[in-house]
């Protein structure tokens, strides 16, 4: 595992990046009846939140959850130590503050912007006076905690399984699927820090892919060329992945329809 890094810990600021308070893109607050979407909006701030701003810390009150709206949050698994490495990541598909569903108060992880982006802020006690009152909303946060475990499971047996060049290739194709874009911004030590890994090894393993041309990589900006190919390499995690969500969410779709 690699040594945590430095994470920006000051407030995320009210003005937009990337997407616009206008331009909603969170899956869940998406998947919510019209106007229970409008009365849970309207509690809601929409915030900025730059690369390496920090969600919730370990150990710590979570204060905030926040509706993932754009950019792409690491939950990292952060030793005594201070070596980390990440079990799950999501990004506007998803929610950070899941522990508050159930009425904890603290975070066994940490939670932190590893791409920068936007979302939209409630506090604790906010959350826990609306899940109550909206119970699609409380559906389809717990829906949204079981992806994230299946994350998590998944990514312990990738992490201890599978080689670096493997795992490189499943998060890159994970973290360009919660972007909707092949290019985005990275950098190598940050990536070791994801994968838990030594920055050489990450260095070796984006050559290999590089060199294969799967993927461009130049002044901290990846962009993946053969997306194809990408997934041929990337270990089966990646599949298994896309496929069980995928599944889970037909069959909540077939419910509905019933």
């Amino acid at each position: 595992m690699a040594k945590r890094p430095k994470h920006n810990t000051s407030s995320p600021n009210a003005a937009p990046s990337g997407p616009t308070e206008n331009q909603l893109q969170n899956a869940i607050l998406l998947a919510l009846p019209r106007q229970e979407s409008d009365a849970i909006l309207a509690k809601l701030e929409f915030v900025d939140l730059p690369i390496h701003f920090v969600l919730n810390e370990i150990g710590a009150p979570v204060k905030d959850a926040y509706f993932i709206n754009g950019g792409v949050a690491s939950i990292l698994n952060v030793m005594s130590d201070g070596k980390s490495v990440e079990v799950g990541l999501t990004g506007k598909e998803g929610f950070v503050g899941l522990p508050l569903l159930v009425g904890f108060e603290t975070s066994p992880t940490q939670a932190v912007m590893q791409i920068q982006g936007s979302g939209y802020r409630i506090s604790a006690s906010g959350l826990a006076d609306l899940l109550p009152r909206f119970p699609a909303l409380r559906k389809c946060l717990n829906q949204f905690s079981y992806e994230m475990t299946l994350q998590a499971t998944q990514i312990a047996a990738c992490n201890r399984l599978h080689p670096v060049e493997e795992r490189l290739a499943r998060w890159l194709l994970m973290s360009a699927d919660r972007m909707g874009s092949p290019s985005f911004p990275l950098t190598q030590q940050f990536l070791a820090h994801m994968l838990g890994t030594r920055r050489a090894s990450v260095t070796v393993a984006a050559g290999i892919l590089q060199k294969a041309g799967l993927i461009t990589y130049k002044r901290g900006q990846v962009n993946i060329e053969k997306r194809g190919k990408l997934e041929e390499v990337a270990c089966e995690c990646y599949a298994q992945l896309v496929r069980q969500v995928d599944s889970w969410h037909k069959h909540v779709l077939r419910n509905a329809a019933d």
